[in-house]
């Protein structure tokens, strides 16, 4: 499954983004899906979860009273809202899925990665 990640782009602190991950060439209403991010220098980091069929979902702490993970089975399209954004947010951030994976948080949960999606956050 090759995955496409989107959405990314240049925000002041404070402001907004969604972000979009969608396969091509399949549907992706069988994969659990979960958005990491990179920032430099460090490791990839859990960012949020979404089961397959969209009611269950995980944050990471740093992120969860702000970003909120969903999906479109119908657009085949699984979105990250990002609000409140802060400046330690900038980062690369991936998407990846597992066909009926567990809500896994770790890198090794899953099998298919997208190429990622910049996101800077200025001051």
């Amino acid at each position: 499954v090759q995955l496409q990640a989107s959405g990314g782009g240049v925000v002041q602190a404070g402001g907004s983004l969604r972000l979009s991950c969608a396969p091509s060439g399949r549907t992706f209403n069988s994969y659990t899906v979960a958005w990491f991010r990179q920032a430099p220098g460090k490791e990839r980091e859990f960012v949020a979860t979404i089961g397959w069929s969209g009611s269950i979902t995980y944050s990471g702490d740093s992120v969860k009273a702000r970003f909120t993970i969903s999906r479109d089975n119908n657009k085949n399209t699984v979105y990250l809202q990002m609000n409140s954004l802060k400046p330690e947010d900038t980062a690369v951030y991936y998407c990846a899925a597992q066909r009926y994976g567990l809500l896994y948080r770790t890198t090794n949960g899953y099998e298919y990665w997208g190429q990622g999606t910049q996101v800077t956050v200025s001051s």
